[in-house]
Parts: C-alpha cells; structure tokens; sequence
C-alpha cells in the first residue's frame, strides 16, 4: 500500500510536486498551496492511502523536490 502524506499549512506553493505527480497534486487557485488528491485530511495531514503502488516513484520525486520537507511517502 502507497502512503503519501503532505502538511499542507507549511506549503510555499513552488509547484515542483505538481510539475512531477500531476495525478496526486493540484495547485489550489485560493490559496495558492499545493492540494493532495483524494486525500483525508487529520489535523493539518492530509493523507492518501492506495493500494495501487505505481505512483511511488513520481511520489518520492516530489517529496525530494520539495524545499520545505512537507511530502513523506511510505510503502506498507
């Protein structure tokens, strides 16, 4: 199971995880952060659990791209 979970209140809004996981991440047009897909969100940690594992790679890519160490990926 893929396990992507992003603090979104600590978002700048570089964009580099949606310019590399355009299918997890959106850019919200309000705020101006970074919006985790079909994620739960639990006290400020918004949560994606799949079991698809495909999306690691491009998930990890995001997570090393970020300059502020928001985005943790997991398999389980």
């Amino acid at each position: 199971m893929l396990v992507v979970t992003l603090q979104r209140k600590k978002c700048i809004g570089c964009n580099y995880c949606v310019e590399l996981a355009p299918e997890y991440f959106r850019m919200s047009k309000k705020d101006g952060k970074t919006t985790l897909l079909k994620a739960i969100d639990k006290k400020g940690f918004h949560t994606l659990k799949s079991l698809i594992n495909e999306g690691v790679t491009v998930c990890e890519a995001a997570a090393e791209a970020c300059p502020v160490n928001i985005i943790k990926v997991k398999l389980v």
